[in-house]
């Protein structure tokens, strides 16, 4: 089941820059640590935050980017995982925006969630766009896999790449 923070895998959005996204049944389920919910709930303030910028203009992308990997900072006993997510081909919806499947791995014993931002750019390696993709309920030693999608339309050879991923 894929889904969004609320509902669906199209997310919310920052001045229709930033997109989060979740996908699983779950969203409050807490690992060993007791981490699970508190964790959840930094990712929704990231959430709310991050749309609060909606109002700024030209630097609402680079300030919206800058929210979101603050607040993966504060995920309470997150670990950064960037090489544990593999990322697709970056392709182009029905409605022109760019999309591409992600993977993230879970390598520990026991099941954990990930919290993934992932830049769309130009060859240039400008940004254009920005998502942060829920993955929650990984089991041990398995990978799951979700699709993070840019808010509006993208042209031209766009790129994407793991800006950062914490696992909790």
């Amino acid at each position: 089941m894929t889904r969004r923070w609320t509902h669906r895998a199209t997310g919310l959005t920052l001045a229709g820059l930033v997109t989060f996204t979740g996908v699983g049944c779950s969203h409050g389920s807490s690992g060993p640590s007791g981490t699970g919910s508190k964790a959840a709930s930094v990712a929704s303030q990231a959430s709310a935050a991050v749309s609060s910028l909606a109002s700024e203009a030209s630097g609402a992308l680079a300030s919206a980017s800058a929210e979101a990997r603050r607040k993966l900072d504060e995920i309470k006993g997150g670990v950064d995982v960037k090489g544990d997510v593999k990322l697709g081909n970056v392709t182009t919806d029905g409605e022109g925006r760019a999309e591409v499947r992600l993977t993230p791995d879970n390598t520990t014993d026991s099941t954990k969630s990930f919290a993934v931002q992932v830049n769309f750019t130009d060859p240039g390696g400008n940004l254009l766009d920005t998502a942060v993709v829920t993955v929650p309920d990984v089991p041990a030693g398995k990978n799951a896999t979700a699709t993070a999608r840019s808010n509006r339309k993208l042209s031209g050879d766009v790129r994407a790449e793991v800006a950062r991923a914490v696992r909790y």
